[in-house]
């Protein structure tokens, strides 16, 4: 199907029912996302370092004592905006309390976005959604690199909305030593 195609049955305005539709409609597993600006992003599928990556986080909380029902992978996130919210859809998500079922999960009550920097996504994980998840007062952010040591920087919200990197470490390091020692 050619972009032109496409172009001429998109919506004029994404919803996030639209974007729940096209991320259950698409047969390659790709990710649809909006900003709280309407800007529609389209995520190729994750391969599997970028799965195993997922995994051995994921494992790490279980083992420290995390309920499964308050880690999340893949879950969306309504990032709140002005006019309409965007849809979010971090590689894992650490919550408070187990989020109510829904397809698109407000921010109240999360603790921890995590994302996987993707070859091309960096621009996106490393500026736009940090920028959307402080804005949406995500008090930590997490970006796991994908270089040698799976680099992870460790954001903490400060008092203005931004985040502050509080550390960087391989996530190797990074999985020697307690959740608790990180998450507030």
């Amino acid at each position: 199907m050619s972009a032109e195609t496409v172009g001429m049955h998109m919506p004029a305005m994404v919803t996030l029912d639209d974007l729940a539709a096209m991320n259950a409609a698409d047969p390659n597993g790709h990710r649809y996302e909006t900003s709280p600006e309407g800007v529609l992003s389209v995520m190729p599928p994750a391969d599997s370092e970028h799965a195993q990556i997922a995994s051995r986080l994921f494992a790490w909380l279980l083992v420290a004592g995390w309920p499964p029902e308050q880690i999340l992978q893949v879950a969306g996130v309504r990032v709140p905006g002005t006019g309409q919210d965007g849809g979010r859809i971090p590689d894992l998500s650490v919550w408070s309390k187990p989020p109510p079922r829904a397809v698109w999960l407000a921010v109240t009550d999360l603790l921890l976005v995590i994302e996987i920097v993707s070859p091309g996504s960096e621009a996106m994980d490393e500026v736009t959604k940090r920028r959307e998840y402080a804005i949406a007062g995500i008090p930590q952010y997490w970006v796991v690199d994908r270089d040698d040591a799976h680099t992870v920087t460790l954001y903490q919200l400060s008092a203005d909305a931004t985040y502050a990197e509080r550390a960087k470490m391989p996530l190797a390091w990074l999985l020697q030593t307690s959740p608790a020692d990180h998450l507030d």
